[in-house]
Order: structure tokens, then C-alpha cells, then sequence
């Protein structure tokens, strides 16, 4: 017994020896492989946004056609509204939005400099705290104005390629197109080059995983398109300057389960503060509504409770995802927890279902 335990762990060992040395080899072939992965990435992503969009758009065309209505003409309809009305809002919206990050680029070091001053006026009041304390603030300043400009140009930059990639992004509708309307056909060439022995399991783990997903997805971008488009009407009617960034701000951001909102009002609150005390007491009314709308009407109503997560795990998740992707991790960390915790409770499932039927 102690000789099989001793081969168990010296074959854990050689894998682990093989894995790393693997890892290093791949690492020194980078300059081979990362061109190659660069192609891929470009090819494939209009295909992978065309798939998660037909993802999003499937289910409404499924409504429609159940009420009667002929499939090709509810993909007809769907497919119009959706792209129809998303072209139309970049093409109005784009021009705004690239005139908005420029005031701002430019207006950011008229806005540090309102917050300097601000500073010295605590500094002569706190001059009995030591001065590292104020070095560290000013420091704190001043980054946080080189982080801002460098975000502005980096947006400008990311909108600049999108135009760059226009024609690769025209494929994008036709793609959901095709596939809303062969999605029968994919679905048959999917089971059919999936493994016999997986068949079964793995459309039990996808229906589980959209059961538990799928809704909170699209209410959850549904929730933040709305919350979006009003609080830029709203910041737009107050005479908050750069409405089309902030509401995009509060729009990304929402879809943060806990901290979302919080993330979305701080820029809002920063910039508020360089204009007036009034300003600010406005603008926090606003937030307040919106996110009493969506946190009583829209999210119950929208996005209800689909995910039957803790809110303490939901928290680690986004601690998690935060710590390593940033914003982006705060976004994915509850939909891949998700997928995570449906995978990990089905194979538990599984396991215990085959232990009963090996009981006599």
C-alpha cells in the first residue's frame, strides 16, 4: 500500500514538472505563436460578437414566433430593431461622445487645479498634520489627473480603431442574421460533433447554465441601457457638462452587482464639485432616483432574482474579479462564478446519482 502511494506521488510530480516545463516552452515560442493568436483574435471576434448577441436576440424571436408570428418575420423584426436601433444611436451618438472626451481631456487640468486649490485651503487649515500626509495627497492628485487624461486617450484611441475595424464589424449583423435564422442547424452540427458519451450531460449543463444565466444577462444589459439613456437626459436637463460619457459611465457600471452604482456616481460627484455646491446636491438627487428606480422597479421587475446566489459569495466574486481585471473582472466575476457554480454542482450531482446506482 505504501509503495502504490509513494508511485501516486511520483507521478504527480513528473506531471507537475511536465506542466511547468510545457509552460516554459510555450513562453520561449511566444514570438511564433502570438502573431498566429493575433490573426485568430481578429477573425474571430466579429464571430464571437455575433454569437453572443444571437445569444441575446434568440429568445425574443422565439417569443414572436409563438404567438403566431412567422419565424422569418420575428427574426425580420428583432433583427431590425436591435441593429436598426443601435446604428442609429452611434451614428448620432458617436460624434457627441468623441466632441465630450475631448472637452474633458482638455478641461482635466482646470479640474485638478480646482481640486488643488481646495487642497491648499485644507492644508492651511490642517497645517499641525505632518507634511507626508499632504505630500501624499497632492501626489494622490496629480496621479489621478495623469490616470484620467491617459483613460480619455485611450477611449478616443479604442473609437478610432473601431473605425479602423468598420469593415470588420459590418460582417457582424449579417453573421447574427444567418445564425438566427440556421440556429436549428447549428444546434444539430454542435450535437452531432460533440462525443456520444458527452451528449447527454452536455445539454443538461448549457439548458442549466442559460436557466441560471441567460435572464440575468439581458436584464441586467436591458437595466443598464435604461438606467444609461436616463441618467443622460437627466445630467443633459441639469446642465451637467459631458452627459453622453457620464451616462455611458453609470451604463457599464450598473451591470456591477453592489458596487456598480457607487463606481458610476463617484465621476459624476468629481466633476459636479468643480461647478457648484448646487451642482452636486443636484446631481446626488438624481442618483438617488435612479437608483431607487432601478433597485425597486426596473432590477425586480427585469432582472428579478434568477442567479439563487448568496450575496456574500457575490461579494467574494466581485472582490475577486476586481482584483484581477479591474472593471472588465467586476463585470465577468458573477457571470463566470455563475457558470462555475452550475458546473461544480452538476458534476457533485452526478457523482452522488452514480454512487446510488452502484448501491446494491
Amino acid at each position: 500500500m505504501q509503495r502504490e502511494n509513494y508511485i501516486k506521488w511520483i507521478i504527480r510530480l513528473s506531471l507537475l514538472v511536465l506542466l511547468f516545463l510545457c509552460g516554459w516552452l510555450l513562453l520561449k515560442l511566444a514570438p511564433f505563436w502570438v502573431p498566429v493568436l493575433t490573426i485568430l483574435k481578429a477573425v474571430l471576434f466579429p464571430f464571437f460578437i455575433a454569437v453572443f448577441i444571437t445569444y441575446l436576440l434568440h429568445p425574443l424571436v422565439e417569443i414572436l414566433h409563438r404567438k403566431g408570428m412567422p419565424r422569418s418575420l420575428s427574426i425580420l423584426c428583432i433583427y431590425l430593431l436591435f441593429f436598426g436601433g443601435t446604428g442609429y444611436a452611434l451614428y448620432k451618438g458617436i460624434p457627441y461622445m468623441i466632441l465630450q472626451i475631448r472637452e474633458l481631456a482638455s478641461n482635466l487640468p482646470t479640474i485638478s487645479k480646482t481640486y488643488q486649490s481646495w487642497l491648499l485651503e485644507v492644508d492651511h487649515h490642517t497645517s499641525s498634520l505632518p507634511k507626508s500626509i499632504h505630500l501624499r495627497i497632492e501626489d494622490y492628485i496629480h496621479s489621478g489627473e495623469r490616470y484620467l487624461q491617459k483613460s480619455a486617450a485611450n477611449v478616443i484611441g479604442s473609437i478610432k480603431k473601431l473605425v479602423d475595424y468598420f469593415f470588420v464589424l459590418i460582417i457582424i449583423p449579417f453573421l447574427v442574421f444567418y445564425f438566427l435564422k440556421d440556429i436549428d442547424g447549428i444546434k444539430r452540427v454542435c450535437w452531432y460533433l460533440t462525443p456520444q458519451k458527452w451528449r447527454r450531460e452536455g445539454r443538461q449543463v448549457l439548458k442549466e447554465i442559460d436557466g441560471s444565466l441567460g435572464g440575468y444577462i439581458r436584464g441586467q444589459l436591458l437595466v443598464g441601457t435604461l438606467l444609461g439613456a436616463a441618467a443622460m437626459l437627466a445630467l443633459w436637463l441639469a446642465g451637467m457638462p459631458y452627459p453622453i460619457i457620464l451616462g455611458i459611465i453609470i451604463a457599464i457600471t450598473d451591470i456591477i452587482p453592489y458596487f456598480g452604482p457607487i463606481l458610476g456616481a463617484v465621476p459624476v460627484i468629481f466633476i459636479a464639485f468643480t461647478i457648484s455646491v448646487k451642482m452636486v446636491l443636484i446631481v446626488a438627487g438624481i442618483m438617488l432616483v435612479l437608483q431607487f428606480i432601478e433597485g425597486n422597479i426596473l432590477g425586480p421587475l427585469i432582472v428579478g432574482k434568477s442567479l439563487h446566489i448568496h450575496p456574500a459569495l457575490i461579494i467574494m466574486a466581485l472582490l475577486a474579479g476586481g482584483e484581477i481585471g479591474g472593471v472588465a473582472g467586476l463585470i465577468l466575476a458573477v457571470p463566470v462564478f455563475s457558470i462555475m457554480k452550475v458546473i461544480i454542482v452538476h458534476i457533485r450531482n452526478h457523482r452522488l446519482q452514480a454512487k446510488i446506482d452502484k448501491m446494491p
